[in-house]
């Protein structure tokens, strides 16, 4: 009996600043995690982050700092197929014949366009779409293609990124209903990658750590401005002598997400204790990130240069990646009479 093909999991990733511990603890280790159970496939999804950045520099900056990231993080791109969206002209193709065989009415159920509209309404603005561009409308047909043309079983996403995965069985259904069974219906499983759903990692000021709240600890940030973040971490006045509740500490429950279990053990009994003040706390957190960052920061800078090893290892994943689209997209042009193409 011929061994069971493990599955195939998506992964996108949408370059609209620069990485984040927050973005380390929720998304980057639990997906890395993922690539021992499926067949992985991830892209740095330039072109859905045309929805918000508006800056060459930024998207050319961001996509860069992405893509080394996630290498330096541990992706490995031989196992793994990696390339920016960007490099794969045939899913351009195929959203726009999607874009066309989709009911405008499913696109006005999406969860992202209603939330504008409803930002829109309780400010006040008479035109409900006032600002809201058609790269925001049409993105969950984008995401479709996404996950079609990569024949993809499985789309590790936060819950909030469900439904368009629910969409693209109704997307590809619309497809085949008008030109015949070229889609596969199976539903692609969202799943929800370990330890995301975890306590949410706080920024420097207490909330969510978030690039909207500007609260966000870079990864790879220089030493110096590393241990200035750190040490500018909001804390409350508790006397140095009276005991604290370590859990009402963004720089402890940081340090709890980064540091050994007995560093955690240690200090979470010396603040219940009393006589520890919050600055030790920092200066562990900074001790333990700096440890940890320092050796991949290196490797870091010399991937995001100008004309690196980066280049090459996104043109070969790209390439791999056009295997896998190419024919699916030569599918799609039979099945609608462009097959002299």
């Amino acid at each position: 009996m011929a061994a069971q093909q493990p599955k195939v999991s998506l992964t996108g990733i949408k370059p609209t600043g620069e990485p984040h511990l927050g973005n380390y603890i929720g998304a980057i280790r639990p997906s890395l995690e993922l690539t021992s159970a499926y067949e992985s496939i991830y892209f740095v999804a330039d072109y859905h982050a045309l929805t918000s950045v508006r800056s060459r520099e930024e998207l050319a900056s961001y996509t860069r700092s992405v893509a080394a990231t996630w290498l330096v993080l541990g992706l490995d791109p031989t196992s793994t197929i990696f390339y920016r969206q960007s490099d794969v002209p045939e899913i351009f193709e195929l959203t726009w014949v999607l874009s066309c065989v989709t009911g405008k009415g499913l696109m006005n159920r999406a969860h992202a366009y209603k939330a504008a509209r409803d930002r829109n309404a309780e400010a006040g603005v008479p035109d409900l779409d006032a600002g809201i561009n058609m790269g925001l409308f049409n993105y969950p047909i984008l995401m479709a293609v996404d996950i079609l043309i990569m024949n993809a079983d499985v789309v590790p996403v936060g819950q909030d990124q469900s439904q368009h995965v629910e969409y693209a069985a109704d997307i590809a259904g619309s497809f085949n209903h008008l030109f015949g069974d070229v889609f596969s219906l199976k539903i692609p499983e969202v799943v929800l990658p370990a330890g995301s759903s975890a306590k949410v990692l706080p920024g420097i000021d207490g909330r969510k750590m978030s690039k909207s709240y500007r609260n966000t600890i870079p990864l790879f940030a220089p030493e110096k401005q590393l241990r200035k973040l750190v040490r500018g971490i909001v804390s409350d006045s508790t006397p140095l002598a009276d005991p604290k509740d370590p859990d009402s500490s963004a720089a402890f429950v940081l340090l709890e997400n980064f540091a050994t279990p007995e560093t955690i053990k240690e200090m979470r009994g010396r603040l219940e204790q009393g006589g520890t003040g919050w600055g030790e706390v920092k200066n562990a957190l900074f001790e333990t990130l700096n440890d940890w960052l320092s050796p991949l920061r290196e490797r870091y800078t010399e991937l995001i240069a100008p004309d690196s090893e980066l280049d090459g290892i996104l043109a070969a994943g790209a390439e791999r990646a056009r295997d896998r689209a190419r024919p699916v997209l030569a599918g799609v042009r039979r099945a609608i009479g462009i097959s002299h193409l």
